[in-house]
């Protein structure tokens, strides 16, 4: 492999899985658990908009009972020492990788510690319960949603995404499962810029053939090794 010198690593609920967050797709997940059309589409939200705001409200709290895992923290390591540009991208809400370290994630789901006025249509850090209807801080309306994308939205930073993926050398996809798009075709635009790729999951994914390369099993152990390779 040639010299490195730009890297995109994309994050997906695997990742975030060993912590002990529950993923979506896994059996017994919250796909499960909750329909997609109730929980997180726009109609869903218009429909019952108590059981989205009650969903995510029990999802943000639930994140004070889990912790990073050494998956993170070797990343913000990477991060932190690697001499090239690295773009970190993560489909997943939850703030792991900040409490891991990195201090430069591309949340491109948006975030549960964020909340979103269907008003002004601004964003703000927001830890409380949206259940009780709260104001929001910018203009005061009763209007505050989670700042997640759900489906039928568009991801947010698309551009800049997709420019670092035509310039960058290496690509790694951790802990996702190659089935959500846009995130899913991510390897084939690396691919096409001539960027080495690698998938780092506990199983294959649905797009595991995509790859240059593969490495299968917990994040947790895969994750720090790969990244001690390349810093050394």
């Amino acid at each position: 492999m040639a010299e490195i010198a730009r890297i995109v690593i994309l994050t997906g609920a695997g990742i975030s899985a060993e912590s002990g967050i529950d993923t979506f797709r896994s059996a017994g997940g919250l796909w499960e658990q909750h329909k997609v059309e109730d929980v997180a589409t726009p109609e869903g939200f218009a429909r019952d908009p108590d059981l989205v705001l009650s969903f995510y409200d029990m999802r943000r709290e639930a994140l004070s009972k889990v912790e990073p895992n050494a998956a993170h923290v070797a990343i913000a390591r990477l991060e932190r020492e690697f001499a090239g540009e690295l773009l970190l991208v993560t489909q997943n809400v939850d703030d792991l990788h900040e409490r891991g370290g990195s201090d430069r994630v591309l949340h491109m789901h948006g975030e549960l510690k964020s909340a979103l006025c269907g008003a002004c249509g601004m964003r703000s850090r927001w830890e409380g319960r949206m259940i009780e209807r709260p104001p929001c801080p910018i203009c005061q309306a009763p209007s505050l949603r989670p700042d997640v994308v759900w489906f039928g939205e568009m991801p947010y930073q698309m551009e800049r995404i997709y420019t670092a993926l035509g310039r960058c050398d290496l690509f790694v996809s951790i802990g996702t499962s190659g089935a959500v798009y846009p995130a899913a075709g991510f390897v084939q635009e690396a691919r096409q810029s001539g960027a080495h790729t690698l998938e780092v999951n506990l199983e294959p994914s649905e797009g595991t053939h995509l790859f240059h390369e593969a490495r299968h099993g917990p994040a947790g152990r895969l994750v720090p090794d790969w990244t001690e390779e390349l810093l050394s």
